[in-house]
């Protein structure tokens, strides 16, 4: 899993060639949004370009339109995966996927109706994360830009990728760029729901995103006590020094922090 997802518009050589060396965990290449419509087709060309000597994944037109169609010809066979924007049902994830087999695919939920579906879409073959998209959702709910205004729905992503059995969700972009404390705030609240990894506009949000979904070292001591506590209790449940009760969910959960903690390592 990555912890930053850094996005750089297709039409753009010189972000292009920066994105890579900044240090995201991964790189987004945009041909949606981020690319006005008389630059798509040499977007498409410079993005596929890049991915001949880059990894990366590429956010994609809306689904089921003749532009995304034109997108996956040029860059599904080498991207990493791609980010279908604006998903709101199943079949807008099956028509990408048929176009793009055996590609890892992202499903940005960025409106209500795709908040509802998103159960249906997390369970499509292919899909390994869903994603927020906060600001076009926020547009579509016509709610406060606060982060208390899209808990519901975050929390809701982070409930269809469990009962999906797929990775968790991604955080949305947060557009602020000077604004270093309202990212950190919402990078943690996203973290504290279940999120894993966020969106990121420019390379300054990156040690923020990072340093908040890398476990801390109290949290590593903590799971590491744990885990040598319930080994030495042979899986039986046992209180801690401190007077914390710890059982198999609460071995499992310092396990599964060890193991992040170990795969970060090697990026």
């Amino acid at each position: 899993m990555h912890r930053s997802y850094l996005f750089a518009p297709g039409n753009n050589p010189k972000l292009l060639r920066k994105a890579f060396d900044v240090g995201a965990d991964a790189v987004m290449l945009d041909l949606e949004d981020a690319v006005p419509p008389d630059a798509k087709d040499i977007a498409r060309t410079l993005v596929a370009k890049a991915l001949m000597t880059h990894r990366a994944w590429v956010r994609v037109n809306a689904a089921r339109t003749d532009q995304c169609a034109a997108d996956l010809d040029a860059v599904a066979e080498h991207a990493s995966g791609i980010r279908i924007p604006k998903t709101e049902s199943a079949h807008d994830v099956q028509w990408v996927a048929e176009r793009a087999p055996d590609t890892a695919l992202i499903c940005a939920i960025e409106s209500a109706r795709g908040v509802l579906a998103a159960q249906e879409i997390a369970s499509v073959p292919g899909v390994h994360h869903l994603s927020i998209g906060g600001v076009d959702l926020q547009r579509d709910l016509n709610c406060g830009s606060g982060d208390l205004a899209t808990l519901y729905a975050r929390s809701h992503l982070v409930l269809a990728s469990r009962v999906a059995g797929i990775a968790p969700p991604i955080d949305s972009v947060y557009p602020h760029l000077h604004d270093a404390a309202g990212l950190r705030k919402q990078t943690q609240l996203a973290r504290s729901l279940g999120f894993f990894g966020k969106a990121a506009i420019h390379p300054r949000q990156l040690p923020i995103i990072h340093e908040i979904f890398t476990p801390s070292e109290e949290e590593l001591r903590w799971a590491r006590g744990v885990v040598a506590a319930f080994e030495d209790s042979r899986g039986a449940a046992v209180r801690l020094a401190d007077g914390e009760f710890v059982d198999l969910p609460v071995a499992d959960r310092a396990h599964q922090l060890l193991q992040l903690a170990a795969s970060l390592s090697e990026k």
